[in-house]
């Protein structure tokens, strides 16, 4: 990528202030010194503060920049009680108007045409990651950031999974990837290395699935380039768990942001057939539907013992996309109780409406959101994001009345429903917001040590597991809400 192809990325004023910023503070010395002068600070082995670039990687969603700019400050405010300069923090959402940043692939040339020749480390964070600055200094000057390092927390599989491909399937738990939430660094001659084959090569799939995995295996490049380091200071354990004295990094809680929304301000659809209905439907009515106050369910018949609503498109093996525009066009119209939220799920979906609506509290419905776990298509090309239909898609009535007011519509009933609402969000600059409490897949399908440290909010398929014991397990609410509450509009009977 040109330099003047990256000047064309600053569209935002305060992104270029920090960026000057960066070279100045990274420098330390005329530029004529360059690479010499990393050479010496390399051998004398002490980081400073002024050697390491921390990017936040960060949401556009207002609830999630300002969270984020909170754990900007922090860092800004550590430096300064350490009558230290202000470190380079940058938010990944403001380096450019893409919205395809958040994969990291699309802005490590960026990254590299910037910083990589006068600074020593670039730190990834999470907005839920707490650094503890003087002891991330003293880990990352254990080691030599003239060669390439790729340092994190390690996660592996204990099964080859499905988000993953199946790949290592004969040893899946030999490959460790980081676990975001606990921080990871690279080495700046591994990121301008990396930075190199983003410009020179096309990747090898076109989908961003799983961002740390990818991650890892685009680093290790299948043996030519380091494996993950695992370093124990970076932790994911909990800011006030009593066992992190020796950490270098942290995690907060996730904010709580006031009383739950109310039952009546979601609104609950339920894609399913009639293939479906003897053995899903009950399960959906056995565990999480009795949590909600406005549900119905949509399928290819009408069958008045659930009762399924037909909405005159076909059933399709696949894709879906027909039937999710009918309800995007059903929820807006007067058929429908007016609900700040729409939340559309598969039948084979096992969701927490009540943590839901706790996690919905730090959402402003009068925005345009799109929340749910975020998946990428051709990221690196100027491609898209969506919200992976499995997982659950929550979209506020703003972002439905504008899907239609901006001329969105399926090219075929069968195509993917998930990513066409993709497309049509990043046409219209409307952001899609990650939340890693929903899951595309079993919880077989993740890390044990990912699994235990949140409230999930959902998990899809029944593959080879009891759904209601997963859900007993994982979603429901003990604390009098969830599956004790009944259901003011919805029929129990299985």
């Amino acid at each position: 990528m040109t330099s003047d192809c990256c000047c064309t990325w600053f569209t935002n004023i305060w992104c270029c202030f920090l960026l000057l910023l960066g070279l100045l503070c990274c420098t330390g010395s005329s530029e004529r010194e360059g690479t010499k002068q990393v050479e010496e600070r390399t051998l004398d082995r002490q980081t400073e503060l002024d050697q390491v670039v921390f990017v936040i990687q960060s949401q556009k969603n207002a609830h999630h920049a300002h969270w984020a700019e909170q754990q900007r400050q922090d860092l800004l405010h550590q430096a300064a009680s350490l009558h230290q300069d202000p470190p380079v923090v940058l938010l990944l959402h403001e380096l450019s108007d893409y919205d395809g940043n958040w994969s990291i692939l699309p802005v490590l040339p960026l990254l590299s045409a910037t910083f990589g020749r006068r600074c020593f480390w670039i730190f990834f964070m999470e907005e839920v990651t707490v650094v503890k600055i003087p002891r991330l200094l003293k880990v990352l000057s254990r080691f030599d950031a003239g060669k390439e390092w790729f340092l994190g927390s390690p996660l592996h599989d204990d099964v080859s999974t499905i988000i993953h491909h199946y790949i290592f399937f004969d040893d899946p738990s030999n490959f460790k990837y980081p676990d975001f939430t606990a921080g990871w660094a690279v080495s700046c001659p591994l990121l301008n290395r990396l930075a190199e084959r983003v410009n020179s090569e096309s990747p090898k799939s076109d989908f961003t699935i799983d961002l740390k995995h990818e991650i890892a295996l685009y680093v290790w490049h299948e043996g030519r380039g380091p494996s993950l380091t695992p370093v124990p200071e970076f932790c994911a354990e909990e800011l006030d768990s009593g066992v992190s004295d020796h950490c270098a990094t942290v995690v907060t809680n996730l904010p709580t942001c006031g009383e739950p929304v109310k039952q009546e301000e979601v609104f609950v659809a339920v894609k399913t057939c009639t293939k479906f209905h003897a053995d899903r439907v009950p399960v959906v009515k056995q565990t999480w539907a009795r949590d909600a106050a406005y549900l119905e369910y949509y399928s290819d018949t009408t069958d008045p013992s659930i009762p399924t609503i037909d909405l005159g498109i076909p059933n399709t093996e696949r894709g879906h996309c027909g039937k999710t525009f009918a309800i995007l066009k059903r929820f807006i119209s007067n058929s429908v109780p007016e609900c700040h939220w729409l939340v559309i799920v598969d039948d084979d979906t096992l969701i927490s409406l009540p943590r839901l609506r706790r996690l919905l509290s730090c959402y402003n419905p009068k925005e345009a959101v799109c929340l749910g776990e975020r998946y990428g298509y051709g990221l690196i090309q100027n491609g898209y994001s969506y919200i992976t239909g499995g997982g659950g898609m929550v979209l506020s009535r703003t972002a439905v009345r504008r899907i239609f007011s901006g001329g969105c519509r399926c090219y075929s009933d069968d195509a993917p429903d998930d990513m066409v609402l993709g497309m049509c969000l990043s046409s219209l600059r409307i952001p899609v917001t990650h939340s890693l409490l929903f899951h595309q897949a079993r919880p077989d399908d993740y890390p044990k040590e990912f699994l235990a440290r949140e409230e999930h909010i959902s998990f899809h398929k029944h593959w080879n597991m009891d759904p209601v014991k997963v859900y007993k397990r994982w979603l429901m609410d003990t604390a009098g809400e969830g599956w004790e509450s009944q259901s003011r509009n919805i029929k129990d009977e299985l």
